[in-house]
């Protein structure tokens, strides 16, 4: 989809206007200096998964709020905990079987001599965290090592690929009322800059709620209505009474926020926590029982001798990530008869 074609979309959905800020092209992840991204798709699923690369190490951080999270390598990531950088950080679908993309990543990084040094060879620091995608097509078609491994053979500095790919291959929302009501979603990223400070954000949303653009305070994408045509709102149909359909742990957005400041290991954390304040609100309800939710922090240090404050950027990875979700909605295509925002005919 091109520039013009997704301003036709947004004005035919009345989502959004002509707002170009909120566009794909407006600005990714790879915008921080010394990180790639690559993704690897399953499309016989669909499902698949997602590498953030950084592989001459960044500061990292974590923040897990959802109630249902499956994760990798998240303890390390305390600030009072030894090591200070990772190499790689990994999204995927495949519920907790997509946690062993995070092996092929540091197959990758070990051939490249990338890692934490020890004993005379390196171990990769890779994190990771998973959302619940199984069930979208073939339950037995899931990410594994091989596909870690080549997502990082994709990884590119270029602006990131969004949509149905990688991570947010399998990714629905607004499934509070069951899944024929729901929408497809996928992958979405953004970048903010000032002057030469760049934070970025990617996230792969798979929401039990509706997506939100924050700067109207529409959902744009969700809980569709009984006869599939319009949008129901999730909280507005609770509050009238309608009984919620909701399996555990079927959910989660998984999502990672990175600047190029030098930052300490507690402040990078700190951003992660922040970055959620953007979740909340792009997504409604988030963080429930239902939801794995979890956000990584990287700082990947290459803007030398700045001095930053590392609230401020906490406030504008919350942006970043609030914009990333959004395109995450606006890009994402049907799939299996689960309707996208991207070629989705609204009524009403």
């Amino acid at each position: 989809m091109n520039r013009r074609e997704l301003l036709l979309a947004l004005t035919a959905s009345q989502a959004f206007g002509s707002n170009e800020d909120w566009l794909p092209e407006a600005g990714t992840l790879t915008d921080v200096p010394g990180l790639k991204v690559g993704h690897n798709t399953l499309k016989t699923r669909p499902t698949g998964c997602t590498v953030i690369l950084c592989e001459d190490g960044a500061t990292g951080g974590v923040d897990v709020r959802g109630a249902a999270p499956g994760t990798r390598e998240t303890d390390l990531l305390n600030p009072i905990n030894t090591v200070q950088q990772v190499h790689a950080v990994v999204l995927s679908g495949g519920s907790a079987y997509g946690l062993d993309t995070a092996s092929g990543v540091m197959r990758y990084l070990e051939s490249k001599g990338k890692g934490f040094k020890i004993a005379g060879a390196v171990v990769p620091i890779v994190p990771a965290a998973i959302l619940m995608d199984l069930g979208l097509g073939d339950f037995k078609i899931r990410p594994n090592a091989e596909a870690g491994y080549q997502a990082c053979l994709d990884a590119t500095a270029n602006p990131v690929v969004q949509g149905n790919v990688g991570a947010g291959a399998g990714a629905t929302i607004g499934k509070m009322f069951g899944p024929q009501f729901a929408m497809k979603a996928g992958i979405g990223s953004a970048s903010i800059k000032i002057g030469d400070l760049v934070v970025g954000a990617i996230v792969a949303v798979n929401a039990v709620g509706d997506v939100v653009n924050p700067k109207t305070g529409k959902i744009i994408a969700g809980a569709r209505t009984e006869d599939g045509k319009g949008l129901r709102d999730s909280v507005a149909a609770i509050l009238k009474g309608y009984r919620v359909v909701l399996p555990a742990g079927a959910n989660t957005t998984i999502g990672l926020v990175a600047t190029n400041a030098q930052l300490e290991k507690v402040q990078v954390s700190k951003i992660a926590q922040m970055a959620h304040d953007g979740l909340a609100r792009a997504v409604n309800p988030v963080h429930t029982p239902a939801d794995g939710d979890t956000i990584f922090a990287l700082a990947t240090g290459t803007l030398k001798n700045v001095k930053v404050n590392h609230g401020m950027i906490g406030a504008l990875a919350a942006e970043a990530m609030a914009q990333a979700i959004v395109r995450a909605a606006l890009t994402a295509g049907t799939v299996l008869g689960v309707p996208g925002l991207r070629d989705w005919k609204r009524v009403g």
